[in-house]
């Protein structure tokens, strides 16, 4: 589809959506779990100001966030869609193809995917590369890639627990899965599997293990905290949110030496460190009510500083230079290319 035709058919949607009598007088919002409960909290905020009524959220996974949101224009689309990692290519194609062309990209702040058991489990550190062969579907032993033969942590290293590999990964619709395959199953990825894998070693590596030792737990991380709590043994990943919120029945294993802390995380330097957004389809302004007051908002200094009340349920904030960025790109509505 050229650009002139990718533009017409925009324009026709967004004709329709704004001459529609069904038009919604709600914010819909979609998308990842983890970004979920910051905007949630955003939501009721903005909803107690009675100007406008409180946005309605899903929780459905960056993935399925994405493919709703790309839908189309109109009343019958969400009109934000949050993400625990940036937008694909792929996805900015769909958008394109369905009339999505103009499209504004808020970084919401700085997350670190905690590797979580119960807070009666003995604490615990992991390289990538253990974290990784704990959840490969494939690794390299002596030399030659096997089907993964690790059963215990032990297994993989002495120094680890005697005891059995128990994991909760987050389906692979989930930004987190995503972040979690780019930061920990690419990196803990070794030199001699890459290179028995060739060319493809990215998709390779990132392949989880199905023999019972992973197991997925769905796009609902609150679950994921209660399944650790009934059992000890059992590790899990998900948000930081998440950790800050159920610290009495959950904490995190170290990575490579390193606890997930809000220094560690803004600065990168805890190893599982990335950005949150939310993405917001410019049609909809305008049309539904209150889009562009809930950007004014979600991105102002009582939300995201460093002593904004998302800080206070786990949220990292952005840099100074960075927080500018995103609090211009929401007042002035910005919009990111999608080629």
């Amino acid at each position: 589809m050229n650009k002139l035709t990718s533009i017409f058919i925009g324009f026709l949607l967004v004709i329709g959506f704004t001459t529609s009598s069904y038009s919604r007088d709600q914010i819909k919002i979609v998308g990842s779990s983890t970004v979920y409960p910051y905007a949630t909290v955003v939501a009721e905020k903005f909803g107690k100001s009675g100007k406008f009524k409180t946005p309605v959220i899903e929780s459905t996974g960056t993935g399925g966030g994405m493919k709703l949101f790309c839908a189309g224009v109109g009343a019958n689309h969400p009109d934000i869609t949050n993400a625990s990692r940036a937008i694909k290519p792929k996805e900015k194609t769909l958008c394109e193809k369905n009339g999505v062309s103009e499209i504004i990209e808020i970084v919401v702040g700085n997350d670190g995917i905690s590797f979580a058991h119960a807070v009666s489990a003995p604490d615990a550190d992991f390289t990538k590369e253990q974290l990784w062969r704990a959840l490969a579907a494939k690794v390299d032993v002596d030399g030659k890639l096997v089907e993964n033969p690790y059963k215990k942590w032990s297994d993989i290293d002495a120094s680890l627990p005697n005891k059995k590999i128990e994991i909760l990964v987050a389906p692979p619709t989930s930004g987190t899965r995503d972040a979690w395959n780019s930061l920990v199953m690419v990196k803990g990825c070794t030199k001699t599997a890459k290179s028995l894998f060739g060319d493809k070693a990215k998709k390779e590596c990132t392949k989880i293990r199905e023999d019972g030792y992973a197991v997925e737990a769905g796009e609902n991380d609150t679950l994921i905290v209660q399944k650790l709590t009934s059992n000890p043994d059992a590790f899990g990943f998900f948000g930081y949110s998440y950790l800050v919120a159920n610290k009495d029945k959950v904490k995190a294993s170290s990575v490579e030496g390193v606890q997930p802390s809000l220094e560690g995380i803004q600065d990168y330097s805890y190893p599982i460190a990335r950005p949150l957004f939310f993405y917001v389809k410019k049609a909809h302004i305008g049309v539904i009510p209150g889009i562009q007051e809930f950007l004014k908002e979600f991105t102002s200094k009582k939300a995201m500083s460093n002593r904004g009340y998302l800080a206070k349920i786990g949220l990292v904030p952005l840099a100074s230079e960075e927080y500018q960025i995103t609090r211009t790109a929401a007042l002035d509505l910005n919009t990111i290319s999608i080629k």
